[in-house]
């Protein structure tokens, strides 16, 4: 029977992505320890007449080893030179604790439940053991945060940079609401390890954390790039962007069009030196299914924006966020070539 590889959602990579990293996903891609099978490549350039090519590193969240030497070949084998880095590969390249839990079951069990559909008495049990496996280990990988040392992302920082990589981002999972100080303030300090000019996350939604956030932003002089999804308007980053000179955009103009956003341009030239980076993909509108497809297939306006951004002279990234479903017989890092090759077409012409 014929079968396609869907990919995997973002919640389930966040959780999934640790355990990977740490080798225990063995088959598949071989992992790669050694950097001299890095080095020997050439170095990559996705700079296309002005416009920088970025990926968001998410968009290999289906390949077998999530280390940051993998992670790197990926993005080579891609053909680019600039990325945002999730923060699973760089923590994991740091030493920090490897998560116990399962989170395919893990999610799965908590879809079923919140759907209203009956545990029965052992899923109910391994969920609630799931939940303090969980909180037991946010708890330690908050105690990590705060002691480790910066010289490991220092030396990511550089095996990247050896191979021709830029980190322009860096998205870990401590910026929400729900995180202590300490462990935004590691956001902030991980991200001036490596060398970021922006670090991200989702849109909180929350005034008040979004002023604390531009506030401690300014202290280390990194900028914090709020990106969206569905609850994308013209408007939703106004309050941020007042509170703060060190608050900015991270647009994802796919999500913008599929949220039924009119005039997907004019956000962009109306906002364009308050974007950090922009993410890319092609998705429909609302009346065609807000779908996630190939580029040039969908009704995001990529070849028209490319020119925007090349014609104006923009100076932030574009970056490839890979979400559509992978045709069987490829896989994300044939894919997001594919990507890059539809841009590069488009700005060399």
């Amino acid at each position: 029977m014929k079968q396609t590889k869907f990919i995997k959602s973002r919640r389930e990579f966040i959780g999934t992505s640790a355990i990977l990293a740490s080798g225990l996903v063995a088959c598949g891609t071989p992992s790669l320890t050694n950097s001299e099978a890095i080095f020997s490549n050439s170095k990559p350039n996705s700079l296309i007449n002005g416009v920088q090519i970025g990926c968001q590193t998410y968009s290999f969240r289906s390949m077998q080893d999530q280390s940051a030497e993998a992670t790197l070949q990926y993005v080579l084998d891609a053909g680019i030179n600039a990325i945002e880095l999730m923060g699973a590969p760089a923590e994991t390249f740091a030493g920090a604790p490897i998560n116990p839990i399962n989170f395919r079951d893990f999610y799965s069990l908590r879809r079923k439940k919140r759907n209203e559909f009956p545990l029965n008495a052992e899923e109910e049990q391994q969920l609630t053991e799931m939940e303090i496996q969980r909180k037991n280990f946010d708890q330690e990988m908050a105690t990590w945060r705060t002691s480790v040392s910066m010289d490991k992302f220092i030396e990511l920082k550089k095996m990247y940079l050896d191979a021709g990589v830029q980190i322009y981002a860096f998205k870990p999972q401590v910026f929400d609401k729900k995180k202590s100080l300490e462990e935004i303030d590691y956001g902030f300090r991980v991200g001036k390890a490596l060398g970021v000019s922006h670090v991200t996350l989702e849109h909180p939604e929350d005034d008040e954390h979004t002023q604390l956030l531009g506030e401690m932003a300014l202290k280390h002089k990194i900028y914090v790039a709020y990106h969206g999804h569905e609850q994308q308007t013209p408007i939703l980053w106004d309050t941020a962007l007042e509170q703060s000179e060190y608050n900015a955009m991270n647009i994802d103009i796919g999500h913008y069009v599929a949220a039924g956003n009119p005039l997907p341009l004019k956000i962009i030239k109306e906002k364009n030196k308050n974007i950090q980076s922009m993410h890319l993909k092609d998705r429909t509108s609302p009346e065609n299914g807000r779908k996630n497809l190939a580029f040039g297939k969908g009704d995001t306006p990529i070849r028209d924006i490319l020119l925007l951004t090349r014609d104006n002279q923009y100076k932030f990234p574009l970056t490839v966020e890979l979400e559509y479903e992978i045709p069987e017989g490829s896989d994300a890092v044939k894919e997001v070539k594919k990507c890059v090759a539809y841009c590069r077409q488009i700005l060399e012409s």
